[in-house]
């Protein structure tokens, strides 16, 4: 044999929680996401860009998925070699759309620093359930414009 056999980069890792639909599960993602990183070779260059656009996600989540009291929601972490997955998953089936912001405007701002600051970003239906999951894509070569 003359060459080595080339496989497809193998998950580094992954992390799955749920979390209350409440204000304070932003920082409690955070926190799961510092502690999955912390554990993984080169996680720590995700952590900055992750936990911001993890906490507009789970804030989406939580202001504007418009569910019966109890739902939760759903996050999820997995680190391949070169970028990380972040998915929020929530029980509400209407995909987010980035709104037009003004400078003096106070919120708004999550979705558009989402597509500022990932690799890539969407949404789709739960597979085998209801509502939908956000996801972006943070690579660490990733540099923004913001």
């Amino acid at each position: 044999m003359t060459g080595t056999l080339q496989r497809p980069p193998a998950v580094t890792g992954e992390h799955s929680c749920w979390l209350p639909r409440h204000r304070k599960s932003a920082g409690r993602a955070r926190r799961q996401l510092r502690d999955f990183l912390a554990g993984l070779d080169g996680g720590e260059q995700y952590a900055d860009t992750g936990e911001l656009l993890l906490s507009e996600l789970v804030a989406n989540a939580v202001e504007h998925a418009r569910v019966p009291p109890g739902r939760l929601i759903q996050v999820r972490f997995e680190l391949s070699p070169a970028v990380l997955r972040i998915e929020v998953h929530d029980a509400n089936a209407r995909h987010p759309k980035p709104c037009s912001v003004s400078e003096d405007g106070e919120d708004g701002r999550g979705l558009w620093l989402v597509q500022q600051l990932s690799a890539d970003w969407g949404c789709h239906p739960r597979p085998g359930g209801i509502g939908k999951a956000v996801w972006c894509l943070i690579s660490p070569t990733r540099r923004s414009a913001v």
